[in-house]
């Protein structure tokens, strides 16, 4: 992702994160959220979230800029930090143990680096997958999933974008928000939700950031405490809690 709109903000001075344009805000909160900063969504309206994203990534970096402008400094490093994205890691997804080493190194590369919490992801996945660590569509099991959905859940908002992935990404905001995150149009090709590459980053995505339930992963499973039954409100409720806890500690000892 190249950040073109931002690049047009003043080389002098520094310009207030108010100021910015709206097609400004929004490359900006895409790049926050790419990064795993929770700057809520991208509408290019300046806000709390917005606001408080830019900064603590501020709070995180050695820059001594001000935590509510950008200037050419922070810009430069912001863009050096999206590239830092990207990576040459060519993922084997063809097989359960490719898969696992796939979100292993994800959780890595977004910040999730306690075995604890990976245990979590992949216990996630595990269970959300039916064990088979391949994406899977909602209501997976039916002879016709999708001719089944748009029968029973005809909502503009949530047919044709229902669940899929290794965990269930709905609703057409969300499909537009992750397709902004991936650089792919989710919208016009909800099926691309299955991609593995792009399945693999909502999933880490989400826990890191908390954009399923505005829960994150770490409010549960951090440095001093590691709570397997309550890290499932990340995703849904206590649903099935019990049984990912299971899988969870069977994972860590894996790991």
């Amino acid at each position: 992702m190249t950040l073109s709109e931002l690049t047009t903000i003043s080389k002098n001075e520094s310009t207030p994160i108010i100021n910015l344009s709206h097609t400004q805000l929004i490359e900006l909160q895409t790049a926050l959220l790419m990064l795993g900063y929770p700057a809520g969504d991208i509408d290019g309206i300046y806000g709390h979230n917005t606001r408080n994203a830019w900064a603590e990534l501020m709070a995180d970096t050695d820059l001594k800029n001000e935590s509510d402008s950008i200037d050419k400094i922070s810009l430069s490093m912001l863009q050096q930090m999206v590239n830092a994205l990207k990576h040459n890691t060519t993922y084997n997804f063809t097989t359960k143990k490719g898969t696992i080493e796939a979100i292993k190194n994800e959780c890595i590369r977004q910040g999730i680096c306690l075995k604890t919490q990976m245990a979590y992801v992949l216990a996630t996945a595990d269970h959300e997958t039916n064990h088979t660590f391949k994406p899977v569509i909602e209501a997976y099991w039916l002879p016709n999933p999708d001719n089944y959905l748009k029968t029973h859940l005809p909502s503009s908002n949530y047919y044709p974008y229902y669940g899929r992935g290794y965990v269930q990404l709905t609703w057409d905001y969300n499909y537009e928000k992750y397709g902004k995150l991936v650089e792919k149009d989710l919208l016009k090709h909800p099926e691309m939700a299955l991609d593995p590459e792009i399945a693999l980053f909502v999933l880490v995505h989400g826990f890191k950031t908390g954009a399923f339930t505005g829960r994150k992963l770490a409010d549960y499973i951090n440095e001093h405490k590691t709570d397997f039954i309550n890290a499932r409100r990340c995703i849904n409720g206590i649903d099935k809690a019990e049984e990912i806890a299971a899988l969870a500690k069977q994972h860590l000892k894996d790991l």
